[in-house]
């Protein structure tokens, strides 16, 4: 998937409307899944279609997610302010992972689950900068490394692996703020959206997983 074509499409998408979060005194909900709500959300197509479906499941409700050899994904444009609510919040588990891949190259940039965290640092799409958080089909835990396609542009970095447990639900706290500050040395008011994908475009193979809930917090 070429990842120039990712980031014009979502910096479009970000300047035809980004709305501030409302937030009570703690959270900020970004995605309600399993509750059923995917309000606000909008589907962005790069190399074919991902299913995605809101699921109720004995194993936990979310938004069930099946690849084969596509690549789309979902986007909230919603501006949150991290210096109030630094942290990322979300639970995610894998159901058919994808073999390991050398996810350092174009050819291996696939992954069962993702989340990116989009923020403007310009009015030019090559400006939008992404965190990618991953489940990694190779890579250790808690390494990062540029992204393949733009280097410049996006940073990946695994919080689960192939150790991990299928159809096992984990949860996940970040502090974004910190790991923008880390990788683009500079503190950030805002974070302007967050999309999830399974993308299986560039192996020509299937995944599958499911996202739960998604929000930000104080701490």
């Amino acid at each position: 998937m070429n990842n120039l074509t990712v980031f014009s499409c979502l910096f479009y998408l970000l300047l035809v409307c980004s709305n501030m979060a409302y937030a009570d005194e703690n959270t900020i909900m970004m995605g309600a899944f399993s509750a059923g709500n995917m309000a606000g959300w909008e589907e962005v197509e790069f190399d074919g279609v991902t299913r995605y479906k809101l699921q109720t499941a004995q194993a936990g409700s979310g938004l069930l997610a099946e690849s084969n050899n596509s690549a789309s994904g979902w986007m909230l444009k919603r501006k949150v302010d991290i210096q109030t609510f630094p942290f990322l919040n979300w639970r995610w588990r894998t159901i058919k992972r994808l073999p390991p891949m050398q996810e350092h190259a174009k050819e291996g940039d696939d992954y069962v689950a993702r989340i990116y965290v989009l923020v403007s640092d310009g009015w030019f799409f090559w400006q939008t900068k992404a965190l990618n958080y991953v489940w990694s089909s190779q890579s250790d835990k808690d390494a990062s490394w540029p992204n393949a396609y733009a280097p410049d542009n996006a940073k990946m970095i695994s919080l689960r692996a192939s150790v991990d447990k299928l159809d096992t639900w984990y949860e996940e706290k970040r502090n974004v703020l910190d790991d923008l500050k880390q990788w683009l040395g500079k503190d950030f008011q805002y974070v302007d959206a967050i999309a999830i994908m399974t993308d299986s475009d560039d192996s020509g193979l299937e995944a599958s997983s499911m996202y739960g809930d998604i929000y930000f917090s104080r701490d």
